[in-house]
């Protein structure tokens, strides 16, 4: 099918478009046909699935049209493994998102089905974009759904958990404007023309913006790979969120509708680590290597002091939210690891976080429209009268935690290997997280599902209806099939990762070299002032014999 990543990126919005168009739909019908819009988007991924290749190379069913050739920009569109993944991953949630929250949403529902088609739109054209101008325009387009999402339709503190949301994301997004601007000028200047494309259009054997060498050091700073890294870096770490630009998202979790909340941890966070590896990594893969003390840094503490903080949390959601920055953490630290288990392990937990997180926001959202409070304390005993509600929760639950035979078992031991192969302190630190996590997520559930019913709006709770048993076992068939053969996935991105690390290895293995050199620098060093030091000790030492000998000598005379 021609132009098929097209179709699969425009298919959301226009269907919104045209139901604008159409007076008098009823919301229910709304409803109906924005299921039936985003059920094609994602019958198109599945073809999207089909039709790739897994044993090549490069980016496939590539599209390019020139939009405004003059500056380099164009419509250019492809995927590899990475990109596949989390198309078809976001296409597969929006229909469960709109089915699940059929009845969460009863005011001004088509303006809010409108923003998340919109948003399906953006977040589809950021992956399989290859132009910078165009995944830039996407970039920001993101914004501004979900920014009416969380404002209109959200809890008591909506317009400040909107407003924050949109300030950090706005502002990492500016700094990185200037820094595709600055790679921008960099090209023309090495090769005499103008492109924003990030691989060569197919047939071209003009070079792209991948073969810019960005100086490692000289003047002016600003045209440096180091800082330009930190730019991209620093917008792609607000979105991820890394520690310590991490404080919007738990305040836009809670105070997003749960159709919000689950886009919002399934697919607008892995915009952040897609970012990583698309374009900061592969574009300034020195700077990238210099930055993995940092970055490795700062997702243990994010790990740590996220999980930390979900333990005191008395809020579900908000529980919740922080296991996000955690689980995100995890994956920065597989990225960094710059070897095939760490990276692999890290796209793969993109997927898993997406299904197990997005689910715990349906269970919790579906709890929340029963009894209206999220509070752990209201709670206690729900396991009596919900046992199918408390029997999804649990597997879920254990997908969260990394139980083996569902898919975050294996998402989190592909990068725990890949960090310990790459910094064995730091795979170590980063497998007590693990612990932690468990220790959150089971106490939450304990208190949550067991127990006696104290409260008398507990003991009559309805159970899980049909509708709301179809979504969650959807979600639920992924998170087995992933964990018991994860193969399926893992190997549609061998290709990818490889090409990726090919780019990162000279890089690794000079610093490698240098730290060698200055590991064996400072061990001659302090060889020789040890030895230094030694002489030093001797020569002291026999100038005191001389001394006491001396002094005897003159005290014999005296006598």
């Amino acid at each position: 099918m021609d132009h098929l990543l097209t179709l699969t990126t425009f298919v959301p919005l226009a269907s919104g478009l045209v139901l604008l168009c159409i007076p008098g739909l009823s919301d229910a019908l709304w409803r109906r046909l924005t299921l039936a819009a985003t059920a094609v988007t994602f019958a198109l991924s599945v073809k999207v699935f089909a039709d790739f290749d897994p044993t090549r190379t490069g980016f496939q069913l590539v599209e390019h049209v020139p939009w405004l050739p003059a500056w380099g920009v164009s419509w250019f569109v492809g995927i590899d493994g990475v990109s596949l993944l989390l198309l078809v991953m976001t296409t597969f949630l929006m229909p469960i998102v709109v089915l699940g929250a059929w009845t969460d949403v009863t005011k001004n529902v088509r303006t809010f089905l409108f923003f998340l088609l919109a948003l399906e739109t953006g977040m589809l054209g950021a992956f399989v974009s290859l132009n910078l101008f165009q995944f830039y325009v996407f970039w920001e387009v993101m914004l501004i759904p979900m920014y009416f999402i969380i404002g209109i339709w959200g809890g008591a503190r909506r317009v400040y958990a909107a407003v924050k949301f949109f300030l950090y994301t706005m502002a990492g997004s500016l700094l990185m404007l200037v820094a595709i601007l600055v790679l921008y000028q960099l090209h023309f200047e090495q090769f005499g023309r103008l492109t924003l494309d990030l691989v060569a259009a197919p047939g071209s054997p003009a070079p792209a913006l991948y073969d810019t060498t960005v100086p490692i050091a000289g003047d002016p700073w600003w045209r440096n790979q180091f800082w330009l890294f930190a730019a991209f870096a620093l917008a792609f770490a607000v979105k991820v969120p890394l520690f310590p630009f991490h404080t919007w998202l738990p305040d836009a979790h809670v105070e997003a509708p749960t159709p919000g909340s689950v886009v919002l941890a399934a697919v607008l966070l892995k915009m952040g680590t897609y970012g990583f590896f698309r374009l900061a990594m592969p574009l300034f893969p020195a700077a990238a290597v210099e930055f993995v003390p940092i970055v490795f840094a700062l997702s243990l503490i994010g790990i740590v002091y996220a999980a930390l903080v979900a333990m005191v949390q008395a809020d579900i959601k908000k529980l919740v939210a922080y296991s996000s920055v955690a689980h995100l953490g995890f994956v920065m630290l597989g990225l960094f690891a710059f070897n095939l288990e760490g990276v692999k392990g890290s796209v793969l937990q993109m997927v898993n976080h997406g299904l197990s997180t997005g689910a715990l926001f349906l269970l919790v959202g579906m709890l929340y429209e029963r009894r209206h409070t999220r509070q752990i304390a209201d709670f206690g005993g729900i396991a009596k009268p919900m046992p199918v509600y408390a029997a999804l929760f649990g597997v879920v639950t254990m997908s969260s935690i990394g139980l083996p035979l569902l898919n975050g078992f294996v998402g989190e031991f592909l990068i725990l290997l890949g960090t310990f192969l790459a910094s064995p302190i730091t795979g170590t630190i980063a497998a007590f997280g693990v612990v932690l996590a468990a220790a959150y997520m089971l106490w939450m559930y304990r208190r949550v599902m067991f127990g006696p019913v104290e409260n008398p709006e507990n003991r009559g709770l309805i159970d899980l209806g049909l509708r709301e048993k179809v979504v969650m076992v959807a979600m639920i068939l992924p998170i087995l099939w992933i964990g018991i053969y994860p193969d399926f996935f893992l190997r549609r991105l061998d290709a990818s990762v490889t090409e990726m690390l090919a780019r990162i290895e000279p890089h690794a293995k000079l610093a490698e070299a240098a730290r060698a050199q200055q590991d064996d620098a400072v061990g001659r060093w302090a060889r020789a002032d040890a030895a230094l030091r030694a002489q030093l000790g001797l020569e002291r030492g026999a100038a005191a014999d001389t001394d006491a000998a001396r002094a005897t000598w003159a005290g014999g005379g005296a006598r």
